[in-house]
């Protein structure tokens, strides 16, 4: 059955006049006469009796006529939301983001996009980076915010990647601490102190920095979240490297120092999403307000 047909059938059995339906779908009598007979020899039936003045339904019109208008009722209600979707009146976006991410950048471009298209329905979910692009591929995701430290690159065949910066790495130390004064230290600097760290380990401790030969840290106070890092350093119990995104968070009592860079990876942050697959509108738009958060921020 075409919808075509089944939309001069509803129209015809609305108004019961073949003349009445030909005047409101502009079309002529001849062709709805060619779409009812069309009608009546794909479902092997009988749908209208000829009358004097009209036509009426026949019980097998009577019965068609439910389901013909659920079918172009459903067609309709697929339309408004495709123009939704594509106006961004409707749909969703499911974002994820680092956690460092999360500290600034990702909450001031979601809020500008919500403020701009209030009904898309906006979801966040909060992982690191593997996770994140696990999320991207299994489909649980549509955007994520991720990063990429220097020599572990994310594979461009598998997702698309949208570049919004290059981070730095700083250095937080208390306030009134000997190096408070520089602008720019090396790790040599801090030998005499202890840092307070996402695990005991080095390695994974001060996040892939190059250690200077014989420079082994003494790790102080292990916490992975980074509002307790900076409340430890602001107390005066060490120092610790944050990512410059994590910085806006500090409190009083506590001076970032950019890490010299001889010392510091650079890592690379972008927004990924998952390769050859068709990019909604709402992606496109939340990639503008992005860009736009990262013009804003004030990164150490």
């Amino acid at each position: 059955m075409q919808v075509e047909s089944l939309d001069v059938f509803r129209t015809v059995a609305r108004y019961g006049s073949i003349t009445a339906a030909a005047r409101t779908l502009g079309y002529t009598q001849s062709a709805v006469s060619r779409q009812i007979a069309m009608l009546e020899a794909q479902t092997s039936t009988r749908l209208f009796d000829r009358q004097a003045r009209g036509v009426a339904l026949t019980d097998e019109g009577r019965c068609l006529l439910p389901h013909a208008e659920a079918i172009l009722d459903r067609l309709a209600t697929a339309r408004r939301d495709l123009d939704a979707l594509r106006g961004l009146g409707g749909g969703q976006l499911r974002v994820g983001a680092f956690p460092t991410a999360l500290a600034a950048l990702v909450p001031w471009a979601l809020a500008a996009f919500g403020q701009a298209h209030p009904e898309v329905t906006l979801s966040l979910v909060e992982g690191r980076t593997p996770a994140l692009l696990e999320r991207l591929r299994a489909g649980d995701a549509d955007v994520a915010v991720v990063s990429a430290p220097p020599g572990q690159p994310i594979d461009a065949t598998r997702f698309s990647l949208h570049h919004l910066l290059d981070e730095h790495l700083m250095v937080a130390v208390p306030a009134g601490h000997r190096l408070s004064r520089q602008r720019t230290v090396r790790l040599a600097d801090l030998t005499e102190d202890p840092f307070i760290a996402g695990s005991a380990t080095a390695e994974d401790t001060l996040m892939r920095v190059s250690l200077p030969p014989g420079f082994s840290p003494r790790i102080g106070i292990v916490t992975a979240d980074w509002t307790a890092k900076l409340g430890c350093v602001a107390a005066g119990l060490g120092v610790a490297l944050i990512p410059a995104l994590a910085a806006r968070a500090a409190p009083a009592g506590v001076t970032l120092l950019r890490l010299h860079s001889d010392d510091a990876p650079v890592r690379q942050i972008f927004a990924a999403t998952a390769a050859r697959r068709s990019r909604p509108p709402a992606i496109a738009r939340l990639l503008t307000h992005l860009d736009r958060a990262v013009q804003h921020l004030s990164l150490p």
